[in-house]
């Protein structure tokens, strides 16, 4: 089973090969696949870069060797030579912007910073590409702190669009790898304005560009402490749900995990559940049959029984083994509320069993949420049931929230049209200027 709903050998083709090896050091420790396996699959993934020393590693121990090839020693003379000439060329064009008199001189158009440089300590374009070009190489060798610097160094003065987006790619990716976790945060919402804002070939070029993103966005919500928060806000726009549809419906797994672990954002489920139900037949594992069970089907033996098996799910995957404990307690929350919202009267034995515990945790459980009074209950302890104050909101409560809904709407739609008069009257007088 834990093979079976293993997600490494999906997320693979949307990842950089660098973000790929802790995603394999995770398997080896929890033992998924043979360790043969998971040795060529790293020396395979590492040799195609320059980090010679682990690549040599791992070749001696897939071949049972004390000393690697002679190849290992020459491609590592290579890289370092590589590496100082690069570091020289760079270093020509840091000493000029790291004085201090002109870091004071340069400003937000880099235009005229490339202008000043250029007048003043003969930099070039040309120069200032080195940055980016030891950036890259110093990511290529594992040196993920120093490339973070010099691409931001880069990135700073290149006027190339191109080569910025890349650049930015290669930054985030470095701070993942630093766990670095503020800064990326900050390079991730950098680079989705970037994709949302950018002209693409193609349509099919933007949504693969969202798709990589996804995918290493995971790496920064699951360690920030907001991040369950910033993956509800990213994933539910239309644009990157659109993409999770058409290209990677498995993120719906990290999405439902976000959504379920964050107990200040329960009014989102309702959304979850209709994206559930629109891609289930695509995509479907425990944490999805969990959610489909709870609140489609209102199957609570179905629910048990996948939160059993959501258990495992979470405690082997990469990125969510660290909320196991806080989706168990919120699920088994959600559990009981849809519970209540179906039966006023109910056993706390039966109870127990639909959340997946003993008797004796149950009743602790379910009197400490009463007593905390996140559910409007009480409990009979002579007949050992939890009986429900159902209450509903009066006709006029009712539709106070319908206006209020209405209203909101109203105020949408109205400044829409105010912006889109404005934009069409902005376009007119642009054409009549040039007439």
């Amino acid at each position: 089973m834990m093979a079976q709903y293993d997600l490494t050998s999906r997320m693979v083709p949307f990842l950089d090969r660098h973000l790929v090896y802790p995603l394999l050091e995770f398997l080896t420790l929890k033992e998924i696949y043979p360790e043969e396996d998971l040795l060529q699959a790293k020396y395979d993934l590492l040799s195609k870069t320059n980090m010679i020393d682990t690549a040599a590693e791992l070749f001696k121990q897939i071949h049972h060797v004390e000393e690697a090839p002679a190849e290992f020693t020459e491609k590592r003379k290579k890289v370092i030579s590589t590496l100082e000439e690069l570091q020289n060329e760079a270093g020509k064009v840091l000493e000029v912007i790291e004085k201090p008199e002109v870091i004071s001189a340069l400003r937000q158009d880099k235009l005229q910073n490339l202008h000043f440089l250029r007048e003043k300590y003969n930099i070039t374009p040309e120069m200032v590409s080195t940055l980016y070009q030891f950036g890259k190489y110093q990511f290529n060798c594992g040196i993920y702190g120093a490339s973070a610097d010099m691409l931001y160094h880069f990135r700073v003065l290149s006027t190339d669009p191109e080569m910025n987006l890349s650049a930015l790619w290669g930054k985030l990716a470095s701070e993942i790898l630093t766990g670095n976790w503020e800064v990326a945060l900050e390079d991730l919402h950098k680079l989705k304005d970037a994709i949302d804002q950018k002209s693409f070939p193609s349509p099919l070029h933007q949504l693969q560009q969202r798709s990589w993103l996804i995918h290493w966005s995971l790496f920064v919500f699951f360690n920030h402490a907001q991040g369950r928060d910033g993956i509800i806000d990213m994933f539910f726009q239309p644009q990157f749900i659109n993409t999770i549809q058409s290209s990677c419906p498995w993120m719906l797994r990290y999405l439902a995990t976000a959504v379920i672990t964050n107990k200040r954002r329960k009014s989102i489920m309702r959304e979850l559940v209709r994206v559930i139900e629109q891609e289930s037949y695509v995509y479907e594992d425990p944490i999805i049959e969990f959610v489909k069970c709870l609140y489609v089907k209102f199957d609570f033996e179905g629910a048990q029984q996948k939160l059993g098996e959501c258990e495992q799910v979470l405690a082997n995957d990469f990125f969510l083994v660290a909320t196991l404990d806080d989706f168990i307690e919120n699920a088994r929350c959600f559990i009981l509320e849809t519970h209540c919202r179906i039966h006023q009267k109910i056993d706390i034995n039966e109870l127990s069993q639909s959340l997946n515990m003993s008797q004796q945790e149950g009743e602790k459980w379910i009197v400490n949420l009463v007593r905390d009074t996140r559910v409007d209950a009480k409990i009979d302890f002579q007949e050992n049931t939890v009986l429900m104050n159902t209450s509903y909101p009066t006709i006029y409560q009712q539709v106070i929230e319908r206006t209020k809904g209405l209203s909101f709407r109203s105020q949408v739609l109205a400044t829409s049209i105010e912006k889109r008069e404005s934009a069409m009257a902005a376009a007119n007088e642009a054409v009549t200027v040039a007439e």
